[in-house]
């Protein structure tokens, strides 16, 4: 079934904006890279403080909760893994995730735990065992969180940008028109790829620059397939519309 022109260039123009949406996203997430950085370097100089502080410093300090209530969210749409600790004082303090694991989905009432606080807010929480959760207010991470980001969002904006603009401009021809199919979902892919990039190196614990080190080889390699079948495409390689065969009739 041919696609009407008019539903082409719908088609395209969605892909544009969506190409449009994720360059900013990615642009402003590579902006962020150099405060995160400093940031978390910030932290791990951040001298111990010398005494329970009474405001917010850049020492660090290590303060003893009990658990009032945690809850992990898991069924809940948009809503964060939460717990409330309690100071000895009867002062409570709400702390939230980004993720259940390992600490908050084995918190219960009346749990004792060690909160770490740098500049005001509990930015590290380590239960009685010694497992360690940052918080959402945590800075370790955001780097890598960044790049990462920058990385999926521009690669893949830049090619739906590509391969939405190629069909517009050359309206009415199927096999340019396929090439800029080939070269989107392509973005698709390295978009994907820098994102499971980043979820291989925050689950082992890599340095930074391992995201780039794994995902540019991985990148070449779909911009090689990329230009390949965009080139078969141009050619014709990739029609269907080719005239079948004709099967023999049975009696």
């Amino acid at each position: 079934m041919v696609e009407s022109p008019g539903r082409e260039a719908l088609r395209s123009v969605l892909w544009l904006v969506i190409a449009v949406a994720a360059l900013v996203f990615g642009v402003a997430s590579a902006l962020e890279i150099r405060g995160a950085l400093e940031r978390e370097r910030e932290f791990r100089a951040a001298p111990a403080c010398a005494s329970v502080p009474v405001r917010a410093s850049g020492c660090v300090w290590e303060q003893e909760f009990t658990v009032r209530e945690a809850d992990t969210n898991r069924g809940e749409r948009n809503a964060s893994p939460e717990a409330e600790l309690v100071l000895p004082s009867g002062k409570p303090w709400k702390v939230t995730f980004l993720r259940a694991d390992p600490v908050v989905s084995e918190l219960e009432p009346d749990d004792r735990v060690v909160g770490l606080i740098w500049h005001g807010r509990v930015v590290e929480v380590r239960d009685s065992d010694g497992r360690r959760q940052q918080t959402s207010s945590g800075p370790v991470g955001w780097p890598e969180d960044r790049l990462g980001g920058a990385l999926a969002c521009v690669s893949f904006g830049l090619t739906a940008l590509v391969g939405g603009l190629w069909p517009l401009l050359a309206r009415g021809d199927r096999r340019h028109a396929k090439a800029g199919a080939v070269v989107r979902w392509h973005g698709v892919g390295l978009g994907a790829t820098a994102i499971l990039t980043l979820w291989a190196q925050s689950a082992n614990d890599w340095p930074m620059w391992a995201i780039p080190a794994i995902w540019g080889p991985l990148a070449l390699l779909v911009l090689a397939s990329m230009t390949a079948f965009a080139l078969a495409a141009v050619r014709g390689d990739l029609d269907d519309d080719a005239p079948r065969r004709a099967q023999p009739q049975t009696m």
